[in-house]
Formats: C-alpha cells, sequence, structure tokens
C-alpha cells in the first residue's frame, strides 16, 4: 500500500503540473500573473488528483488487465 500512495503522489506532482502548465500557458499566455496563477491552479489539482490516482489507477489496472488477459 505503500508503494500505491506514494507513486499517486509522485505521480500527480507531475500530471498535474504539466497539464495545468499547458492549459494556463494556452488559456492565460505567460503574463505578469502566470506563475501565482499556475502554482495556485497546481496547487488546487494536485490535491484533486491524489485521492483520484487512488481511486481510479487500480479499476484502470483491472480493465487493462481484462483487456489483454488471455492475448499473447
Amino acid at each position: 500500500m505503500k508503494k500505491k500512495v506514494t507513486f499517486a503522489f509522485i505521480m500527480a506532482i507531475f500530471t498535474t503540473g504539466i497539464v495545468t502548465f499547458a492549459a494556463i500557458s494556452v488559456n492565460l499566455g505567460f503574463s505578469a500573473s502566470f506563475l501565482q496563477v499556475w502554482l495556485k491552479s497546481w496547487s488546487i489539482s494536485y490535491i484533486v488528483a491524489v485521492p483520484a490516482i487512488l481511486i481510479i489507477a487500480p479499476k484502470v489496472e483491472a480493465f487493462v488487465n481484462y483487456l489483454y488477459a488471455g492475448r499473447k
């Protein structure tokens, strides 16, 4: 369980950082408030993403295993 929680925390850092950076830069551009808006968005996204990863990842993994069951 520790491994899954650690994975969720680390994965959320990268995915939320990249996605919020892309979305903010496209929608706001690199204005004077970019860094402040991005960090706020990143922190909110991170708080949402960690539990989502912990809840959704096992279901996605089970679905992928189902899709590839018996295929070799």
